[in-house]
């Protein structure tokens, strides 16, 4: 399975030093690390994730790491305003293999709607749907995906306006959006 790595990030990204940036279903922490290296000891990653087994495998990476700069968040991105975080206060929002187990799809993308500066980004990587024949072992089932049409529907409806396509792996897609 190939997934992005994190050597391009800055690439397709854009990450600079200083930024505040939230992960939204953050899991063990795997891109709060890479982010929290990217913006450096200036910039701040908030790690959010409904599972505090999770939270805790990213603060024991942040240890492991020697990064400070990392704060993780227990909350549900569904619910409109869990993250505690401020109105306009962040630079860009990852949401990396999480959104096709949402629910409420609306709401993340509201949520990040609500705490991204004008002008700030989401990242989003998620499951292709078109991969499912090539590889339908490997994954969520595709009725759970979320195609690319679909997601870019979604954040556009929460005032995003399309910016541009990467390379996330041979598996999923990768979409940066624009807060207008």
């Amino acid at each position: 399975m190939s997934f992005l790595h994190p050597s391009i990030t800055n690439k397709f990204l854009e990450i600079l030093p200083g930024m505040r940036i939230a992960d939204f279903g953050c899991g063990s922490g795997h891109w709060a690390i890479i982010l929290a290296r990217a913006v450096g000891p200036s910039g701040k990653v908030f790690a959010i994730d409904v599972q505090e087994s999770a939270l805790e495998a990213t603060r024991a990476q942040a240890r492991f790491m020697h990064l400070a700069n990392i704060e993780t968040i227990r909350a549900n991105v569904e619910i409109p305003g869990a993250t505690m975080l401020k109105d306009a206060t962040i630079d860009a929002v990852m949401i990396s293999n999480m959104l096709f187990q949402a629910d409420e799809k609306a709401d993340v993308a509201g949520e990040a709607a609500r705490i991204i500066k004008p002008g700030g980004r989401v990242f989003l990587i998620d499951w292709d749907a078109a991969t499912e024949s090539a590889a339908p072992r490997l994954g969520p089932p595709l009725a759970e995906r979320v195609t690319r049409q679909d997601a870019e529907q979604l954040f556009m409806s929460q005032g995003f306006r399309f910016e541009k396509e990467f390379t996330a792996g041979s598996h999923h897609y990768g979409l940066i959006f624009r807060k207008k």
